[in-house]
């Protein structure tokens, strides 16, 4: 079978989606299936990574961020050409699988219903809380994607009129034969707000090699030292590191703190970090994937900090996989996974919600530092290994070409 993704940002750029869509990759191409991945080309150097290989479409774009990692495609008939004529080096497609929210979403649809091919659609983005922590007008900036969104895809299922979030990724999984979600509550939600009638919950996954060559490397027991807390992510709004920070600042806590990836706040956190003069935060940057979960596995907790935002949260689950525990602000993520975790209590303000994350640095370090940590559910490790979650999506990508 010939499965095509579609995304709106390139599989080599940073990124749950973008890390999550390379695995999948790796373990179908493994269980004997072919696997194209159609992305706007990159521009940032890291992207020269992935020049020749066949399993690429890189399609013509424009750079959308000031370090080029990201990049956006104009949705058209002059895409729809290029992606045709690429494709034609390629074997016949079985299968569109669209991993995308805005533009990759637009030109995998209008590829799947040009050619009758049929089509998945994963969610991975809750477009109206994203949009909101980025911009005080988001509400006419979601009327404008649902415009642009009608235009684009005219003719391509029921594309519904309304002007919010809900209606615009329902209209986006208009002519798809399956949706899924990387979460329950994700799942509940889209199906709550008429998004699509049943939606599957397969979570995205953890490589199993590579976990396994993590586990093995990690000493069988703690390393002694001061507690030991790891923040992972996007450098942007409404991943809140800054919040995270300034709860590290107002804390005192006796800990570590390990900051790992990149973006637009990171000159701001790094402000924040040398005011209060603490040697304990650094700045790792970005590193590659065995070295984010070796990180992950030596550290004593992971802090998650978002919240409403995430439609999975991959960091917490790693984690979990690899034995970790985390102090988790989203009550979503704390549901689904089930123990292994501090969580954050609730509070109606971000002043409220720095206090009450610093008070839970301060229970997590001291747990840390008497042994009591709290140990992840087991059964979380067996159902986040990326072979099962394949599994899983082959079961949906049956389903759907039989339909």
């Amino acid at each position: 079978m010939h499965i095509v993704f579609f995304g709106d940002q390139h599989a080599e750029s940073l990124g749950g989606a973008q890390v999550s869509m390379r695995l999948q990759r790796k373990y179908l191409e493994r269980a004997g299936h072919t696997v194209t991945i159609v992305a706007p080309r990159m521009h940032a150097a890291r992207g020269a990574g992935a020049a020749g290989d066949p399993g690429y479409v890189d399609l013509p774009s424009i750079p959308i961020t000031a370090d080029r990692e990201y990049s956006l495609t104009w949705p058209g008939r002059r895409t729809d050409r290029f992606l045709d004529q690429a494709l034609t080096r390629r074997p016949p497609v079985d299968l569109v699988h669209v991993q995308a929210d805005f533009w990759g979403a637009y030109i995998g649809h209008r590829f799947a219903h040009r050619h009758g091919i049929p089509a998945v659609h994963t969610m991975h983005n809750r477009v109206d809380v994203g949009i909101a922590a980025v911009t005080p007008l988001h509400r006419p900036v979601l009327g404008a994607l649902n415009l642009w969104r009608r235009t684009a895809l005219r003719g391509i299922g029921v594309q519904p009129r309304g002007a919010d979030g809900w209606a615009y990724l329902a209209g986006i999984a208009a002519e798809s034969r399956a949706v899924t979600a990387p979460s329950g509550h994700f799942a509940r939600r889209l199906e709550q707000h008429g998004v699509f009638g049943s939606v599957d919950v397969i979570w995205n996954g953890i490589d199993d090699e590579v976990r396994e060559q993590v586990l093995a490397a990690a000493p069988a027991e703690r390393v002694p030292g001061r507690p030991r807390f790891i923040w992972l992510g996007r450098m942007s709004p409404e991943k809140r590191l800054l919040p995270f920070l300034e709860a590290v600042v107002a804390s005192d806590v006796d800990a570590d703190i390990e900051i790992v990836g990149g973006g637009g706040e990171r000159r701001a956190a790094e402000r924040i970090a040398a005011r209060a003069g603490r040697p304990g935060i650094r700045f790792a940057g970005r590193i590659g994937y065995a070295d984010v979960l070796a990180r992950i596995a030596a550290a004593d907790a992971v802090v998650q900090t978002s919240i409403g935002f995430e439609t999975q949260g991959m960091t917490p689950f790693e984690a979990a996989t690899l034995g970790t525990p985390t102090v988790v602000s989203d009550p979503d993520i704390a549901g689904e996974l089930r123990g292994g975790l501090w969580a954050v209590p609730s509070a109606d303000d971000e002043p409220g919600r720095v206090a009450a994350l610093a008070e839970t640095l301060r229970l997590a370090a001291d747990e840390i530092a008497a042994g009591r940590a709290p140990e992840p559910d087991p059964q979380v490790a067996a159902d986040f290994r990326q072979s099962s979650r394949t599994a899983a999506m082959l079961e949906v990508y049956g389903r759907a070409i039989a339909d």
